[in-house]
């Protein structure tokens, strides 16, 4: 079945009632029957009964709600990632702009037809429907640079203090320590572009000169300050500083279509900083934070404005504070206004808290192993996730091949459809990455690459500083005493906070550009950039 097809509600199965449907078990017929929708909708596969595939009998998410969140869950090398890739390329393919975080580094090939073989022939008779090789316009992104992609950066400022507190391990202590230095930054109109910002502002309010500036909204403990400074040169030394500065990326590039009308598919390449799972989390919450407060309400529309897919989600709530997990879940639960649909990709519905899987009305199941008692407690914990069933899903989940998944979606109305046991399609693009050099090439010919590609290091807090130090200051007339010992060199930091015309800048600078930045959920900044 052609995307056309899908999209209109024709080809086979659209009637499960009808003749192609009469054949099916009568339990089997009511499962088709709820997938028979009429409007818009993403073809995932056929329904398997009683371990036989019946091609009559499509197995379908409506495109309307996607906004609607949505789960792709299993064990490792059940399918998820050719899942998340089929479902990509349908939304593209109906002009809808999909952002896809890849950790493992095999998505690119979207951009690619695929490669027609026997299996890919295989699996499109088993489920009746026709393949043709094709690719989807995408962009590559990388953090900071690093990897094939247009560099992603944010500024400190706008990155904020709860989210900066997840990446550098920060207690719940600490993290409130963060948010008055931000506060303070804020109010002072004391910019934070980079790492080295903040380290110098922190400086300053643990200074004696500094001090008394947060001494009426609780202050900040010497102890307190030195953890974050450690932190942060922690955090450097591992190569981080480079994802901090500018150009800041404007996450409204996310939400282009192809000139030919298709969405474009945003591939943020992760591979190179999988071994810093906080790192690529926080900055993902951070890119969904960003659109929440950008992006105007919608309400119900006929399609999504954007999906955005969070592969090994697990690692976003690893170690999480409570205000962090509790900010989570409003924005997945408010962002559906905006038409920003939110899909998380793991291993076990239980990677994911309670609240937040409350909010994901699309499941996507693919083959779960019990090999030990954790195992089988997991089985069961995800059986409980369901709806009631016609299948032992127990026994289902555990024998599910590679390419299979339990499918339960929103209706049209609303409504969960019937547990589904799935043969899915194969995806029409390259199922693999594409070669680096091609990748290069892609990425060089970008029209975002000469806009994000060069680092800018402008005026910001560290550079006032720097130029405060440097202003000349009245010699103080001289004193006769005894010879002393010389003493060793203020560090700069040193020399910078205790300069009159620092003191004279904490205290005067300009108050409108704090005014002007307010924070959302997540302490990101809302000033327009």
């Amino acid at each position: 079945m052609s995307d056309r097809d899908a999209e209109s509600g024709a080809g086979p199965g659209a009637d499960p009632q009808g003749p192609a449907g009469a054949g099916l078990p009568g339990p089997a017929r009511e499962i088709a029957a709820g997938y028979a929708f009429s409007g818009p909708a993403l073809d995932l596969g056929a329904l398997l009964w009683d371990g036989v595939c019946h091609p009559d009998a499509p197995v379908r998410v409506p495109l309307s709600m996607l906004n609607r969140h949505g789960l792709v869950a299993g064990a490792t090398g059940t399918g998820k990632t050719k899942t998340l890739q089929l479902i990509a390329e349908q939304l593209s393919a109906r002009g809808v702009p999909v952002f896809l975080a890849d950790v493992k580094g095999d998505l690119s090939g979207i951009a690619r037809p695929g490669r027609d073989d026997e299996r890919v022939r295989q699996r499109s008779g088993e489920v009746g429907r026709s393949w043709t090789p094709a690719g989807f316009p995408a962009e590559f992104y990388a953090l900071g640079g690093l990897g094939h992609g247009i560099p992603v950066r944010a500024t400190v400022t706008s990155f904020g203090p709860v989210l900066l507190s997840k990446v550098l391990g920060l207690n719940q202590t600490q993290e409130q320590s963060l948010g008055l230095i931000f506060h303070y930054a804020d109010t002072k109109g004391l910019e934070l572009i980079d790492l080295k910002d903040l380290r110098a502002v922190v400086a300053f309010l643990t200074s004696d000169e500094g001090r008394p500036e947060l001494k009426g909204i609780g202050g900040l403990s010497t102890a307190t300050a030195g953890v974050i400074l450690r932190s942060l040169t922690a955090f450097e030394a591992r190569g981080m500083a480079d994802f901090f500065g500018e150009p800041e990326f404007d996450t409204a590039g996310f939400l282009r279509t192809a000139g030919d009308g298709r969405g474009t598919v945003s591939v943020l390449e992760l591979a190179a900083v999988q071994d810093r799972p906080q790192l690529f989390s926080t900055f993902l919450m951070w890119l969904l934070a960003d659109l929440f407060h950008d992006l105007p309400e919608i309400g119900d529309a006929d399609r999504p404005k954007l999906v955005f897919f969070f592969d090994e989600a697990h690692l976003l709530f690893d170690g999480a504070s409570k205000a962090f997990l509790d900010s989570i879940t409003q924005t997945v639960r408010l962002i559906r206004s905006k038409g920003v649909g939110v899909f998380f990709v793991t291993q076990t519905p239980k990677d994911v808290p309670a609240d937040v899987l409350g909010q994901l009305g699309n499941r996507v199941q693919h083959a779960l192993r019990a090999f030990t008692p954790d195992d089988q407690k997991a089985l069961r914990a995800t059986v409980r996730t369901f709806p009631r069933s016609s299948y032992d899903l127990e026994e289902l989940l555990t024998g599910l091949g590679t390419g299979e998944a339990v499918v339960t979606v929103l209706g049209e109305n609303g409504a969960p459809t019937p547990v589904a046991a799935t043969r899915l399609r194969a995806p029409e693009s390259l199922m693999g990455p594409l070669d680096p050099a091609e990748l290069d090439d892609a990425v060089r010919n970008s029209p975002l690459h000469g806009r994000y590609a060069q680092a800018v290091d402008r005026e910001s807090a560290y550079e006032k500083l720097s130029a405060a130090q440097a202003a000349p200051e009245p010699e103080p007339e001289p004193v006769r005493t005894r010879a002393r010992a010389p003493k060793e060199e203020p560090t700069l930091v040193e020399q910078v906070v205790g300069s009159g015309m620092f003191k004279s800048l904490a205290r005067s600078v300009g108050t409108q550009l704090g005014r002007e930045i307010t924070r959302s959920l997540f302490g990101t900044a809302r000033r327009r950039r």
